[in-house]
Parts: C-alpha cells; sequence; structure tokens
C-alpha cells in the first residue's frame, strides 16, 4: 500500500508485547477473522493512566482486548500498568514521549520521542511496539518518513470518544455507540475517569450487539500497510 501525502502541510486529524520470558507466557487467544465477524478496536491514548487497572480488569472480565497507544513518561512512572496491558494480550503502540506536537519540532526530536518510548516499552514489556499514533493525530511528510524509518505505520482513528471534552459517562457512552461501526477504530482515554467507569456497560453493549472487541492489529490486518503509511487516510490527503 503506498503513503499518501497531499503537502508538506500538518492535517489535524478530529474524526477522521512484559520481560521476554512473561511475553513467551502469555495465554494463546483465539484469532478472531474480522472480516468473518463484526470488529471494532477500542484504542487509549496518553497511558498508561491511572486508572488503567480499573480498565484492565473491566476488559478481563468480559474477555475483551484494545489497543493503549503510550507515552514513554508514563510507561515509566507506571510500569506495572504497562507489563500488565502486554500480559493480558492487548496491544501497545508508541504514541511519544511526552506529547508534542510532531509537525512543530525538528526531526531530531521527533526520532528522540519516538526512540525513547520504543526503549522503555521494550524495558519494562519486552514487547516493542509495531504501530505508531502521532499525538493530537498530526503528521507531515517528515513525520512519516521517520516512521518509516521505525519500521512503523501511523494509525489515527475513525471517531472518537470525545471524553477528554465532556468527562460525562452517558456522554461518552453516547458518542462511542454512535461511531461504533464494522472496523471502527475508536479514539479514548485511560486517563478519563468517566471513560473507565462507562467500559463494562459500553463493552456489554457493543458485544451484545454483535461485536468483538480486537486489537488495531487485528481489525487492519488485511490493509497491507508499509512502514509511513498512515491508516484510516485522513480526508484531503491525495493518492
Amino acid at each position: 500500500m503506498s503513503r499518501y501525502f497531499a503537502s508538506l502541510l500538518a492535517i489535524a486529524v478530529i474524526a477522521v508485547t512484559l520481560t521476554p520470558g512473561a511475553a513467551s507466557a502469555a495465554p494463546k487467544e483465539k484469532e478472531v477473522d474480522c472480516t468473518q465477524v463484526k470488529c471494532i478496536a477500542l484504542t487509549f491514548d496518553d497511558g498508561p493512566g491511572k486508572y488503567a487497572g480499573e480498565l484492565l480488569d473491566t476488559l478481563k472480565k468480559h474477555n475483551a482486548k484494545a489497543t493503549f497507544f503510550l507515552e514513554g513518561q508514563y510507561v515509566k512512572s507506571r510500569p506495572a500498568f504497562a507489563k500488565r496491558m502486554a500480559v493480558e494480550g492487548h496491544e501497545l503502540g508508541n504514541h511519544s514521549y511526552s506529547h508534542p506536537n510532531f509537525t512543530t519540532i525538528g526531526p531530531a526530536a521527533i526520532r528522540s520521542e519516538i526512540q525513547k518510548t520504543q526503549d522503555i516499552v521494550k524495558q519494562v514489556t519486552g514487547v516493542e511496539p509495531k504501530l505508531l499514533r502521532p499525538p493530537y493525530g498530526m503528521a507531515d511528510l517528515q513525520v512519516s518518513d521517520i516512521a518509516a524509518e521505525f519500521g512503523m505505520p501511523m494509525i489515527l482513528w475513525t471517531g472518537g470518544s470525545r471524553d477528554w471534552e465532556s468527562k460525562n459517562e452517558e456522554a461518552i457512552k453516547k458518542q462511542t455507540l454512535a461511531v461504533a461501526k464494522q472496523g471502527s477504530i475508536v479514539l479514548m482515554h485511560d486517563w478519563v475517569k468517566q471513560t473507565v467507569d462507562s467500559m463494562p456497560s459500553l463493552i456489554k453493549t457493543l458485544q451484545n450487539k454483535g461485536y468483538h472487541l480486537v486489537t488495531v492489529s487485528e481489525l487492519i490486518k488485511d490493509q497491507k500497510l508499509e512502514p509511513g503509511d498512515i491508516f484510516p487516510v485522513p480526508e484531503g490527503w491525495e493518492k
């Protein structure tokens, strides 16, 4: 799949694996075929947040998987959560070390943000992230080229819970269900308490609608993304 770019201008996107021994001990999950069943990927940015433990309890109870786009600074301060995410079969992605806008900093700074997070996640969990989500969903040609250097495609989202804005449990559930469709990648945050509080009801509702909650990599495996690609492709980017 070829990369898509309109220009060097940044585009804001609004809606658009543990220690090595522990990793190998993680239980083998039955593979979900998202071409045959309804799948959604819930993604959580900026963590591990301080409510991540409660969220992981809920995901485990409901046999649901998620993708966590982690900030290196919080992996460093909350390593137990990051390790548990990996042990329990969730996907770990790179969301920078300190959440700067990649389109406003130089290439050396971008590389440092990505590398520091790769290093701390690998050190803590034994897993090296394979996916990059640029902070704020902001990317340009330079960011894509650097992502390609790291061998990583960039993953955005098809819809957001807007949890950071409402911080209201009912509003988060309503908004998430409104954007939940087959193949959706939903943006959420595990530092928002109301998001974590809404998850038992939300997961139950989604599962009752027939959705399987899977990792991003499970959801997009047929997309054949190459390093530096961006998915979903934002409106205004050209082939």
